[in-house]
């Protein structure tokens, strides 16, 4: 059953060190996967170029646009599989659900994972780079984005940006069922998963 709690509650200082520490944990196996696909790309293994003069800004564009559908389509397909495979979730991804209730989720949850589970829901933004031109420092700035939009997703300040998934996360930290997606509600959508936050529940966590 969900419980409704105070709007402006905070997580507890003990909560948020845990997080920390988990993160911190997790945080020099989260480096593997910028630095495997580096060597991949430095080895020429993949469709990466160093310059957008290289191929163009119609080129570039377009195929920002693509990686980004991509990496939205994967990471929602990864973040579903690691609930609806049980065992994916018992051994992986319950270490990040431990943060769903009054004080205890905060922005520093947003990293808080088992690091196989961190890297796993990474995993899609090295499909990209195999399949389509795709500008080495772009991909790694969307790895490096990918944290922050964690820590946004993870403050459950519910505000409306549509179709940003920022403000529908937390739904997701309440059924489990819903809300899958990475930047976007679009895939939700797309699926039947998107959940969105009504008045009451604003004020669950």
């Amino acid at each position: 059953m969900n419980t409704l709690v105070v709007a402006d509650a905070m997580p507890s200082r003990k909560a948020m060190l845990l997080q920390i520490s988990v993160t911190m944990k997790a945080m020099p196996w989260y480096t593997l996967l910028p630095t495997v696909s580096e060597y991949m790309i430095e080895n020429g293994w993949t469709r990466c170029y160093p310059r957008i003069s290289d191929v163009g800004w119609v080129t570039y564009l377009s195929c920002l646009a693509i990686y980004l559908v991509i990496v939205e389509f994967g990471i929602y397909w990864m973040h579903r599989g690691l609930h609806d495979i049980k065992p994916l979730y018992k051994y992986l991804h319950s270490t990040h659900h431990i943060y769903n209730k009054e004080n205890t989720l905060s922005p520093f949850a947003g990293m808080a994972l088992n690091p196989l589970d961190g890297l796993l829901q990474e995993l899609p933004h090295l499909i990209p780079i195999f399949l389509l031109p795709t500008h080495f420092k772009t991909h790694l700035i969307m790895l490096f984005m990918e944290g922050i939009w964690a820590t946004n997703l993870h403050d459950c300040i519910n505000v409306k940006f549509w179709p940003a998934m920022a403000g529908y996360h937390t739904i997701h930290h309440i059924t489990y069922r819903h809300n899958f997606g990475n930047y976007t509600i679009w895939m939700d959508w797309m699926f039947g998963t998107l959940r969105p936050p009504t008045d009451d529940e604003k004020k669950e966590i």
